[in-house]
Order: C-alpha cells, then structure tokens, then sequence
C-alpha cells in the first residue's frame, strides 16, 4: 500500500481570516482518490516553509515546461547582486 500526497488540479493556496495559509492537498492510496483536505500553517510557519523551498531550489533552473512564477526572477536576480538572503531555519 502506497500514498500519494499531490496539490488538486486548479486548486489555489490562500489565505484565511485568522493570518493562516491553507494549501489544497489530495490524497490518494493506490494510485485511488482517498480523500482532499487542507494544510493550515501560520504565517511563521509558511516563511519557514519559503526559506526552506528557496534553498532547495538554489541554484537549479525551472523545468523547461513550467510556467515559473515572477517572484522566483526577481529574488535570484536580487540574490545574484547580494541584495537578498535567505535566513537559515
């Protein structure tokens, strides 16, 4: 038995009302839809979460196929001039 924990298609992070950001999450056990619920973190916990993603993917282009959102040009263009850090967590 397998799990599978996926973003649902055209599904929207966002934020809640309580200063909370909820991620749509699918999941599924053998390669079959179980179930859809949410990932509620608080606002310290998504700019960990950030600065955890930032240094993963540093230093690595975006796949020829994806369409990379604007914010990720504008922090390596910062970065690349000493302007922007990522804090360790």
């Amino acid at each position: 038995m397998s799990w599978q924990i996926e973003r649902p298609p055209g599904s929207r992070v966002r934020r809640t009302n309580d200063d909370h950001v909820t991620v749509p999450l699918r999941l599924s056990r053998n390669e079959e839809h179980a179930t859809d619920a949410e990932l509620s973190l608080t606002l310290v916990e998504v700019e960990h979460l950030h600065a955890a993603l930032c240094r993963a993917l540093d230093g690595h282009s975006a796949p020829a196929r994806a369409r990379v959102p604007y914010v990720r040009g504008v922090v390596a263009h910062r970065r690349s001039h000493g302007r922007s850090r990522v804090a360790d967590t």
